[in-house]
């Protein structure tokens, strides 16, 4: 990185700093840049330019290679420069391996039929029974399955905790909703009485203080309420959509579910059919390759636990696995994915499939559709496009566009099995392996040699 580089990232994370700074003389915020340096030393804030402009530098030499990389890079940065000297630096990253293709075009996969069995039926109308219940007030004493309307105010050690009072509070007994033992201990309340319940917090309760600890609550049973569900016949189909009979609620509800079953079907075929092309292709995906896409897997995971609001320490917790438990579990499908992006990539060149800008257009416009929301103006997306082109980030969005016509040729041209069959063919017997395993297989199994084996065929 030239020395006019350097100076222009240095005044930058000076400018960041002085923002924050208190400075005798100066306004907060207004601190210049030749100030911060003399305050915080020239190293220190060059120290601090180098980690903000690493990233960027970074995208922009993949850009400039013109390279698909997998996972995190490794950085060598020999030391910071003095002033009027050039940075140098260099990163070392695994990059997706290149296929040698096979067979693309009419590979097999197999698709199962769409089969919605009656008992799936039933089971959702009696989850539609269940929203649809009602809660009725009964003068007997509570059973697991009711629901109790409660006061309580919870003590450790004596003493009330933060969290641990409510007033009207509706629990369902054996709904496990509260801390271990604290439901079963309300199974035979009436209302009117007043029950001490005592529970110990588990010892990986998210509220740390509170983790590990017996507690005690002292607890008033205000109503007992029993779930009573609506018959079963034609008011029901009335009640829960407007339908006239129960028959043609149960006819919505099969068709529901075959379309259900359709769409998953479809993507477990692309998946196969795909999975299919990178079988047949070579690929070359070391262990350290696949390690290092289970930890991109995770990270892309990570972020999106976080976006969620859910810390991915405490997702971990819930989990009861550590970090690299879950990336190392991880790792088969890390390969699966590699070796589809390589055959799809190779795909994509052996083709010549080119992205459009009016494709782009369309690519952006549909992940700009938001539900009560007008859609974006054709101005307002070439101006996205224009931005995305500075940035160097089309041509990511072009590869996945064209990774997602690689695909659909491929499950053009597929032909579907049976998957039955394709379970077969895990099983088809070769000279090759009938002499690995022969030995074996005699002792386990004897046979004559001259048995006559099953062999896979096309029209079987």
């Amino acid at each position: 990185m030239g020395p006019d580089s350097v100076e222009a990232e240095l005044r930058s994370a000076a400018d960041v700093i002085g923002r924050d700074m208190k400075v005798p003389g100066f306004r907060k915020g207004k601190v210049p840049a030749q100030v911060v340096l003399q305050q915080v030393g020239r190293d220190s804030v060059l120290d601090e330019a180098v980690r903000r402009a690493l990233p960027n530098w970074y995208e922009e030499a993949v850009q400039d290679a013109g390279i698909v990389t997998v996972g995190s890079p490794d950085v060598d940065l020999s030391g910071l420069p003095d002033k009027g000297d050039a940075l140098s630096f260099s990163f070392e990253v695994a990059i997706r391996p290149t296929a040698t293709l096979g067979e693309y075009k009419g590979v097999e996969a197999p698709r199962r039929e769409p089969e919605v069995a009656d008992e799936d039926v039933e089971a959702e109308v009696e989850r539609l029974r269940d929203s649809l219940a009602s809660l009725e007030t009964v003068e007997r004493a509570a059973e697991n399955g009711d629901f109790v309307v409660i006061d309580f105010l919870g003590k450790v050690a004596g003493e009330p905790f933060e969290g641990g009072e409510a007033r009207g509070f509706l629990l369902e007994l054996g709904s496990g909703r509260l801390i271990p033992g604290f439901e079963d201990q309300l199974v035979g309340a009436s209302a009117g009485e007043e029950h001490e319940v005592s529970v110990e917090f588990p010892a990986d309760y998210q509220a740390e203080h509170l983790a590990g600890n017996a507690a005690t609550f002292d607890v008033s049973v205000k109503e007992v309420k029993e779930k009573r569900l609506p018959e079963l016949d034609d008011e029901l189909a009335v009640e829960s959509g407007g339908y006239d009979t129960l028959d043609e609620l149960r006819e919505e509800i099969r068709s529901q579910l075959s379309q259900s079953q359709e769409e998953a079907i479809e993507r477990d075929f692309r998946e196969a059919a795909v999975d299919a092309a990178a079988a047949g292709a070579k690929i070359d995906v070391p262990q350290e390759l696949v390690h290092a896409k289970a930890h991109e897997m995770w990270h892309v995971t990570s972020r999106r636990l976080s976006q969620q609001g859910l810390d991915p320490a405490q997702y971990l917790q819930i989990t009861g696995k550590t970090e690299e438990e879950l990336i190392t579990e991880s790792e088969p499908e890390a390969e699966r994915a590699i070796r589809r992006e390589a055959v799809l990539a190779a795909i994509v060149e052996a083709e010549g499939i080119e992205v459009t800008d009016d494709e782009l257009i369309d690519a952006l416009r549909g992940a700009s559709d938001e539900p009560g929301k007008p859609p974006p103006t054709d101005k307002a997306l070439q101006r996205s496009l224009k931005k995305a082109k500075a940035q160097g980030a089309d041509d990511a969005l072009r590869e996945d566009i064209a990774m997602r016509q690689a695909v659909d040729m491929i499950v053009a041209n597929a032909k579907p099995i049976p998957a039955a069959r394709a379970a077969a063919r895990e099983e088809l017997w070769t000279p090759e392996s009938d002499t690995a395993s022969k030995d074996s297989a005699s002792v386990a199994n004897p046979s004559p040699p001259d048995a006559p084996k099953e062999l896979w065929t096309p029209g079987s």
